[in-house]
């Protein structure tokens, strides 16, 4: 008996994986509290938070396998403590009801997408396998909502039959992505130093590597997971995460990792007194200057996982969407004023 899936996210990896499931001729719906894209896949309007909603969904659907790709990755134009809330009630308690929701609902598989990025605490990281032990708490809020969203993940494995697994991918890039209705604040910050001709500086030594993981690729493993997760080609419960690209261009003027935290740090006390918002935290500089890359033999044992998208071709396509098709819907709308860490504009939904 073929699966029946349920897509929890209205993203771009969510949008992704429905569109690659009804090309094999799968029955596929999606679930979220708004509807990003509109491809004529049943969607229902519902959000995490609500125990009682994803379970009517999930009955309603009648769906046996469950992609939670949805995660509160939207903190950057909020005060802290109100993103910080936002995080812990989407990461934590919608998961923990989605968790729950699939066990009463006998759902057979759930796949969480997870970050490559809980495991990080400061230090190099260099080849990380799923071996690599977890750190009591997360690095940054985000990191610890997701490190204790993934932990009831695997916990519920073999509860009322549910198989469960996470993907952890590092640094998710490609066409289509949105936060808040905008593209990911890195997008928008290197577009914003392109402008301005800020591109020829460099903190640190650029000899740090850093997994960048295409949506196209992760959408990929998702289907993998969900096809082999009863069954794995290699018998490992496949936890897996993917790609890892060094970002090396011409030579810039390098800013040392000490300036540069002693100048955040320095900013960071000024602000403090004056009330003025720093843009670059201590922890920003950290993470942008440690290896962070990860061996992802299992997801190919386990699930004969090879990318199938390169880098260069998804950094294309992103490019092109966010050039042709985001810009071109934003005429008007102020985004370029937008302060992608501080402030609250709201630019119109863009097409993908």
């Amino acid at each position: 008996m073929p699966d029946i899936y349920l897509v929890i996210g209205s993203n771009a990896l969510g949008r992704h994986i429905a569109k690659k499931l009804i090309a094999r001729g799968d029955v596929v719906a999606v679930l979220d509290n708004e509807q990003h894209f509109d491809d004529g896949i049943p969607f229902h309007s519902a959000g995490t938070i609500e125990y009682s909603a994803v379970l009517s969904v999930l009955k309603k659907t009648g769906a046996t396998c469950v992609f939670h790709t949805r995660m509160a990755t939207l903190g950057e134009n909020l005060p802290k403590i109100e993103a910080d809330e936002k995080r812990w009630k989407i990461n934590v308690e919608g998961v923990r009801n989605v968790v729950s929701a699939c066990v009463d609902a006998k759902v057979a598989k759930l796949i969480y997408m997870s970050s490559a990025d809980i495991i990080f605490t400061g230090q190099p990281i260099n080849g990380a396998d799923e071996t690599y032990p977890l750190p009591k708490k997360g690095y940054q809020t985000q990191q610890e909502t997701v490190l204790v969203a993934e932990k009831m993940v695997l916990d519920a494995n073999g509860q009322q039959g549910l198989l469960t697994c996470a993907l952890r991918p590092s640094h998710i890039f490609g066409a289509g992505l949105l936060r808040d209705s905008r593209p990911p604040a890195l997008l928008l910050n290197l577009y914003k130093q392109y402008q301005e001709g800020k591109t020829g500086y460099q903190i640190g030594d650029n000899k740090s590597l850093v997994d960048f993981t295409s949506v196209q690729n992760l959408a990929d493993a998702h289907i993998l997971a969900a096809d082999y997760l009863a069954s794995p080609l290699n018998p490992k419960h496949p936890v897996a995460s993917f790609l890892h690209y060094k970002w090396a261009k011409k030579e810039p003027v390098v800013i040392s990792r000490w300036l540069a935290l002693a100048i955040v740090t320095a900013k960071d006390i000024g602000g403090r007194i004056t009330g003025e918002p720093v843009k670059t935290s201590r922890q920003g500089i950290v993470m942008a200057t440690t290896s962070r890359w990860y061996d992802i033999s299992k997801a190919k044992e386990a699930l004969g996982y090879s990318p199938k998208v390169s880098m260069e071709e998804e950094m294309d396509n992103m490019v092109e969407w966010f050039m042709k098709d985001f810009l071109d819907t934003q005429e008007g709308s102020g985004w370029e004023d937008w302060d992608p860490k501080w402030e609250n504009s709201e630019p119109k939904n863009s097409r993908f």
